[in-house]
């Protein structure tokens, strides 16, 4: 069975045996027809608010939120379309500002290809900075007493307008909808304190779940901290044409969004494989590393203890060397000690939570890594590169007999598989 994993901006090919292979993917969604005329419908046809275009006064200062690089949002078809629908308000009165959260910054060339060459000519376009006291503003506290700060051109807008795409998230239920806000504008000591050990370690913070996930409640609570909100979502399929658009208030469109994804991207399975081999969707999802963790998630839900996993991620970007993930990475000697430190009451670090989803996969199954990333790089990351990962499953089934299995995500953190009672 020849199956194509989704690589950087190409595909892998493997050849597995058809006997022994589940590949599990999206229910197949075809694009809409007229892209441009259902999301001007949408904006027309909100859900629980007034048309957009009846909600936005011509005094009013706008600020437009949207996914950074890391994103497969269709920034380049929705933003130039919500522009030309706004096209009668006063062009200095509006805002694009990027959802970087703890990412780094987009550059002039990215924000290029985003949102194309003549929206950044024409428009305010700005990068959040949640490090930058001067681009923040307290709105109360989180659970945890940190303070909870959003970015000031979002709270201090008259009128947000929130864009993104939809999907499965590994702990906060979906993508989507007041992720916009936070962490998307949200201060960096605000995202850690959501995004904390005890969070990151509940049973309900992972895919699919929102209402009863502590993590999603209070980034949605934060996100209502600012005002009202007009949300823009899409869904999408494995080829990135948009097949639904979400528009109106911000959770009741989103929730609407999230029936639908669940609907297509979470794929029921009777039981675990000894072998799952996953991706991360590919450009631009799998960019880096700290992305990757996505995949393994996703691929972990329906793989045995002590079975292996396989995730096929291009890293072009690397970790990213010297970020925050790999500074903590390499200050640990193991996966165990990496959820040791995390769990010492009063040790916080950037971006902790990926490592940790990353050790409570590995403190029960193999993990090893098909990518652009060295060796070296990978062992200071606690993981085992994977030179060939058709021959790598061909030897792991032979050595466990006629009975083992194998499952595989094409499209990773696309589809989320999970077991069935």
């Amino acid at each position: 069975m020849k199956i194509d994993l989704a690589y950087g901006q190409g595909k892998l090919s493997v050849d597995l045996p058809a006997e022994k292979t589940t590949v599990i993917e999206p229910s197949s969604t075809a694009g809409l027809n007229d892209e441009k005329a259902a999301l001007i419908h949408a904006l027309d046809h909100p859900v629980a608010t007034k048309p957009l275009r009846e909600s936005i006064s011509p005094t009013d200062k706008v600020c437009i939120l949207f996914t950074d690089i890391t994103r497969a949002t269709p920034n380049d078809r929705i933003i130039p379309w919500l522009l030309e629908y706004l096209g009668d308000h006063p062009i200095d009165q509006i805002t694009l500002l990027n959802q970087l959260g703890t990412h780094r910054p987009n550059t002039q060339e990215e924000l290029e290809q985003m949102l194309t060459p003549e929206v950044v000519r024409r428009y305010r376009v700005i990068n959040h900075n949640g490090e930058d006291p001067s681009q923040l503003v307290q709105l109360g506290q989180t659970a945890s007493g940190a303070p909870a700060y959003l970015n000031r051109h979002a709270v201090e807008a008259d009128f947000r307008i929130v864009t993104g795409f939809i999907e499965p998230h590994f702990f906060a239920g979906f993508s989507g909808g007041p992720k916009g806000i936070m962490p998307g504008v949200a201060g960096l000591e605000t995202v850690m304190s959501n995004h904390g050990y005890h969070h990151i370690g509940d049973a309900r913070a992972t895919f699919g779940i929102t209402d009863g996930n502590p993590l999603w409640e209070e980034l949605r609570d934060i996100a209502l901290r600012a005002g009202s909100s007009f949300l823009l979502n899409v869904t999408l399929n494995h080829e990135r044409a948009i097949t639904g658009v979400y528009a109106g208030d911000l959770l009741e469109a989103h929730r609407l969004g999230c029936m639908q994804v669940k609907q297509t991207a979470m794929q029921p399975v009777d039981r675990p494989f000894d072998i799952v081999v996953t991706t991360n969707s590919g450009y631009p999802l799998d960019m880096n590393l700290y992305q990757g963790v996505k995949g393994m998630s996703a691929g972990s839900r329906i793989l045995k203890d002590d079975g292996l996993l396989i995730l096929a991620c291009e890293c072009r970007e690397g970790v990213p060397a010297q970020s925050p993930l790999d500074v903590l990475l390499r200050s640990a000697s193991s996966p165990e000690e990496i959820l040791t430190m995390l769990s010492t009451p009063g040790f916080v670090r950037p971006e902790q939570w990926q490592a940790q989803i990353q050790a409570l996969i590995q403190a029960r199954a193999e993990v090893q890594v098909y990518s652009s990333l060295d060796a070296a790089t990978l062992s200071a990351a606690h993981l085992t590169p994977c030179e060939d990962i058709q021959q790598t499953v061909l030897e792991r089934l032979d050595a466990l007999g006629p009975d083992a299995r194998v499952a595989v995500l094409p499209q990773g953190p696309l589809t989320i598989p999970y077991l069935v009672a």
